[in-house]
């Protein structure tokens, strides 16, 4: 029987074969890392600062400083009270917040004749106001520029937190492009030549950080979600009541004493002062929940008879409203004090060395470079070179927030 032979034009093609899977992931894993590197860091870099910005603040203005050795005591918050109402140029006094640390004075929120508002520094146990202070101070633009740029939350939180996804995805995948990345928690870094000391510090401190970009991928994705309507409904609310009289001294320093008394136990943060249409005197604190913000323990004072209208417990949220008071929290590390802050403030600064890390190698390896030299322009230059076509979002996008900074200092909130 005859055997048909193909021939060279008739061999059946081969298919090609597909990328392997690492290479992918790879590509994934340099594609998220570099298209919005420039402006991943920059938000990164000033969510570094936020943790810190009242430390900022405080360096910046004498009047947030007092002498550790001259505080004795609970916080006087009637006496502050009173004195923030007297101070000249003070037209209204809604905020008391307790000193953050020893050497911090309590802040108070206040509005001034001219409509404008502002922040009065006052001694935390005497209650003596020590000076003014601006409403537009380091914490305030490193926040407003880390949270949503300067622009109407609406718009500006969901832009910042949708890298959110960028950090998942580079978290998932750098656990395939890193092989036994397990053994990378005690490698030194080799100072053979720049692409190499790159690489070495960029898989150092992502193993180091995996951790900490969870955190901050999960929290971010949450911010996402609220922005998106999925927000947890409030704890509770009451209803506006108008005050028929202004509020007299003696009334506002008893319904302090009230709520004091009613939870003897709970460590005040702030002081909500009643307000025209606000009878309300509201105390918020930490009491036994753990991982939520001030506002989820709470007393409610009716300023009119100094009666206790409510008592909160941040024990009691449900599940929605318990992950939206930790996120705050877990986010920006202000749950243990100090400890918790500079260590989210140094593993801050480590993850923004993960994205300059990334595109310097970016740089280095496009480039065929093996320079000894460090330099940190490789990093940028990286950016700019992987960014392509998305130079021009991550500039406009670090612009806006960097532009309505003028819009804060001229009065905007």
């Amino acid at each position: 029987m005859a055997t048909a032979r193909l021939g060279a034009d008739d061999r059946v093609p081969r298919a090609k074969s597909a990328p392997k899977a690492a290479r992918v992931w790879w590509q994934v894993h340099q594609w998220v890392g570099l298209k919005l590197s420039l402006f991943m860091a920059f938000i990164l870099f000033t969510g570094t600062l936020a943790v810190v910005s009242q430390e900022i603040d405080w360096l910046a203005q004498p009047a947030f400083r007092v002498d550790p050795a001259s505080v004795s005591g609970p916080v006087a918050w009637a006496q502050i009270a009173q004195n923030a109402a007297a101070h000249p140029g003070v037209s209204a006094v809604s905020i008391i917040e307790a000193p953050p640390a020893a050497a911090f004075a309590a802040r108070v929120t206040v509005e001034f004749a001219d409509g404008q508002p502002g922040f009065l520094y006052a001694h935390p146990t005497s209650g003596a106001v020590q000076g003014t202070g601006p409403w537009v101070g380091a914490a305030r633009v490193l926040r407003n520029l880390h949270r949503h740029l300067n622009l109407p939350t609406k718009i500006g939180v969901p832009i910042v937190s949708s890298l959110s996804i960028l950090l998942m995805i580079s978290l998932v995948t750098s656990f395939v492009v890193y092989k036994r990345w397990w053994r990378g928690f005690a490698k030194p870094l080799r100072r053979r030549d720049a692409r190499t000391w790159w690489g070495d510090f960029h898989r150092l401190a992502g193993v180091w950080s995996l951790w900490f970009v969870a955190l901050i991928a999960l929290t971010g994705l949450w911010y996402l979600a609220e922005s998106l309507g999925l927000d947890a409904p409030p704890q509770t609310a009451f209803e506006p009541a108008e005050v028929s009289a202004p509020l007299a001294e003696a009334d506002l320093a008893a319904a302090f004493a009230a709520g004091l008394a009613a939870h003897p136990n709970l460590r005040v943060k702030a002081a909500m002062l009643p307000a025209a249409d606000n009878p309300m005197l509201e105390l918020q604190g930490q009491f036994s929940a753990v991982l939520v913000r001030p506002r989820a323990n709470a007393v409610w004072v009716d300023v009119r008879n100094n009666r206790v209208r409510l008592i909160t417990d941040g024990r009691d949220l449900s599940l929605h409203q318990r992950i939206s008071e930790m996120a705050d929290p877990l986010h920006f590390g202000t749950f243990g004090g100090y400890w918790t802050k500079a260590l989210w403030f140094l593993f801050g600064l480590l993850l923004t060395g993960l994205a300059l890390s990334g595109a310097a190698i970016y740089s280095l390896r496009i480039g065929r470079e093996r320079s000894a030299t460090l330099r940190l322009s490789k990093a940028f230059a990286g950016m700019w070179q992987g960014a392509g076509r998305w130079r021009s979002l991550n500039l406009a996008l670090i612009a806006t927030g960097l532009v309505m900074i003028g819009y804060l200092l001229a009065g905007g909130q």
